[in-house]
């Protein structure tokens, strides 16, 4: 792969990291109330969720999730309930400014919950089948795993930096949520967020 083709794929995958999701909801939720430095569990996980869906692509199974309409539309309406259910959560949080449960614990539940949300995300899959190809060399002398494993750790590296910055902004917004009304509005927003973001999954269909 050439520097002008992988500063084109570089481009391509922060616009695609930039891109607000899930992931990104995700992760401003976890930086608002943990802090950024709390919130790399969040961002790890996602990224576990997302390396999976890079090697299933490069090792060709993403052709047949992309291509099956039934497993297709399993792992979407797996995400859409998750999603629904991350919102309600949300909604139902008491807003309060104490955390209850352990650091570990929760970090556990921090990374575990991103990385599921990530893994069903039936979008993201059919996104890498259709960008890896663009981007590959047609060359005889050039060997296709090398090219794929560098634009994997490209947009892996790419979306942990994208997402720290989401985590930054988030976490300056928590020196104004510094009551238990406005903590529980916060919760409220986010679980809207993903809601949203569980009807726009809903509506994706597979051109």
């Amino acid at each position: 792969m050439s520097l002008g083709v992988w500063l084109t794929f570089l481009m391509a995958s922060f616009l695609v990291s930039v891109s607000p999701g899930a992931g990104a909801i995700n992760t401003m939720n976890s930086g608002i109330n943990n802090g950024v430095r709390s919130a790399f569990p969040t961002i790890l996980g996602l990224q576990l969720g997302y390396g999976i869906q890079i090697l299933a692509v490069a090792i060709g199974i993403g052709t047949v999730l992309a291509s099956s309409t039934t497993t297709f539309s399993f792992i979407k309406w797996m995400g859409v309930a998750y999603l629904i259910w991350l919102g309600v959560q949300k909604w139902r949080s008491p807003g309060s400014l104490e955390n209850s449960n352990s650091e570990e614990n929760t970090k556990n539940k921090q990374f575990w919950q991103s990385a599921f949300v990530n893994l069903t995300n039936p979008k993201a899959t059919v996104f890498l089948v259709a960008l890896f190809p663009q981007f590959l060399s047609n060359s005889s002398t050039s060997s296709y795993m090398p090219q794929l494993l560098l634009m994997g750790g490209t947009l892996l590296a790419v979306d942990i930096i994208v997402m720290f910055c989401y985590a930054a902004l988030a976490s300056q917004l928590k020196r104004f949520v510094n009551s238990t009304s406005r903590m529980k509005l916060m919760n409220r927003a986010f679980g809207s967020f993903f809601i949203i973001a569980a009807i726009m999954l809903a509506a994706y269909k597979k051109t």
